[in-house]
């Protein structure tokens, strides 16, 4: 009878565990919404995990504690000296491989339960767990393979443009049929290895042909999309090893993640479908690719006298500030300019960065003011009352074409209208263009003139000139 009710208390007990691990995780999905409280909701979010994989453990597989412990630790070393050496500017890479490991892990969990259930023979498997099995084989195949294709794409080792050969958009949609053939044909015969073996390789496949027509400008969405497949996977295997936790963690990045990639979407004029099946981004751009037209060059003390000269002015940083770590000369700039009376703010396109929140993020390092930043809806219409719109290292958000231009790529994408200023100074590393591959109007306008350079040195060069001045 004690027996019975210590079993009773500890089983509260560790429900209660889980119902505080699944309360963690929705508190730091509502904190990670703004760059002010994010890395508090990533140290609850941790805790979470950690109170629920101890708790699991502890309940049904008390004999590996100690390996288990063992391989944490380990894993805690590497992602400590990962969150070390990685730069802000390589997060979104970081972020495909998170995706693409969450996808495998998916995958390896779901085949250990399958042999476990189907090869030892005494097990009569339920159909809630055949389908959730091999679903998590096949959508965690797809995760794995699409988000090592975008880190690849990401890190600049395979061409950043979309990749298209004749007849690929057919390919990935009979693949996909495939894939729901393979699924049902497993249900009925859970044991035929040779369709498991097609499944994952089919699947396999599938995940890169959906990434490989993407461009890299639209990267973010990806990433977004693959967090949620990542999610949908860990849902299904939660269902297989009858974890509840593990199920409510699955559902929540899931939904998350779709609710992120329909804003991606939104803010690059991209549709869900499109995303779904790769269709995007599968534009030839060479061949839109027109010659250059001839831009005026400043050097910094042109750009100084510019701004010495403002009253207003609107900072749009892009990826180009992020590379070469120009945030805190950034702030240097912006402080001087307020001292001298000027009104500064920073224009954060949804993409800046690549990736949602990347350039917030960044801005918060050196410590420039939240109120200061300002989204694209927001500081859209302050653009023409601005004396100067200061464009460092960004290029296809704030590319016009995508307002008129119906050939371009980028058309359609909502954009900072910062050639609508009164005059707009660029800083460039080179003469080249976006990462869509697409020329730039702005950039030969009449009110734009071109700082070329390094931009931690552009913007270095323009505030000792405007100290001089």
């Amino acid at each position: 009878m004690m027996d019975r009710a210590f079993d009773s208390v500890s089983a509260f007990g560790f429900e209660m565990a889980f119902l505080l691990a699944a309360s963690g995780f929705f508190v730091c999905l509502k904190l990670l919404s703004s760059p002010k409280t994010a890395k508090l909701g990533n140290l609850i979010g941790s805790g979470a995990m950690l109170l629920a994989i101890v708790v699991t453990l502890i309940m049904e597989r008390p004999s590996v504690i100690m390996p288990m412990s063992v391989a944490m630790a380990l894993g805690s070393i590497a992602g400590v000296i990962s969150a070390k050496r990685v730069q802000m500017t390589a997060m979104p890479q970081m972020i495909a491989i998170f995706n693409g490991f969450g996808g495998l892990a998916s995958v390896l969990v779901a085949i250990a339960e399958i042999l476990r259930i189907y090869f030892d023979g005494t097990n009569s498997p339920s159909i809630l767990f055949s389908i959730t099995a091999w679903f998590s084989v096949a959508v965690g195949a797809i995760t794995f393979t699409g988000s090592m294709v975008a880190f690849f794409k990401l890190q600049e080792l395979m061409p950043t443009r979309p990749i298209l050969v004749r007849g690929q958009r057919l390919v990935t949609i009979l693949l996909s049929l495939a894939v729901l053939v393979l699924l049902y044909l497993l249900i009925a015969s859970p044991k035929d290895l040779g369709l498991f073996v097609a499944l994952s390789l089919v699947a396999s496949t599938l995940g890169i042909l959906l990434v490989l027509p993407i461009g890299g400008a639209d990267m973010p969405v990806v990433i977004s999309l693959l967090n949620s497949y990542s999610g949908l996977a860990a849902l299904a295997v939660g269902f297989v090893v009858k974890s509840n936790i593990l199920i409510i963690s699955g559902a929540l990045v899931g939904a998350s993640g779709v609710i992120l990639t329909r804003l991606m979407c939104h803010a690059m004029n991209r549709s869900l479908m499109n995303v779904v099946f790769g269709a995007f981004g599968g534009v030839d751009l060479v061949n839109k690719m027109q010659e250059e037209k001839p831009v005026r060059e400043f050097s910094p003390t042109d750009a100084a006298m510019l701004l010495k000269n403002a009253s207003k002015v609107i900072i749009v940083p892009g990826y180009g500030l992020a590379v070469s770590q120009a945030q805190r000369n950034l702030r240097d700039l912006a402080d001087e300019l307020k001292a001298n009376g000027v009104n500064v703010s920073y224009a954060i396109h949804p993409v800046a960065g690549r990736m949602p929140g990347h350039m917030n993020v960044l801005l918060a390092e050196a410590d420039i003011p939240y109120n200061e930043l300002f989204d694209l809806d927001e500081i859209n219409g302050e653009f023409e009352t601005a004396d100067v719109a200061v464009i460092i290292g960004a290029n296809d958000v704030v590319n016009p074409s995508a307002r008129s231009d119906k050939t371009s790529p980028l058309f359609g994408m909502p954009i900072l209208n910062a050639d609508k200023a009164k005059a707009v100074i660029v800083m460039k590393r080179g003469r080249g263009r976006g990462f869509a591959g697409v020329e730039n109007p702005l950039f030969a306008m009449d009110n734009a003139g071109v700082v070329y350079g390094d931009a931690k040195q552009s913007v270095v060069k323009t505030l000792l000139s405007l100290k001089e001045l």
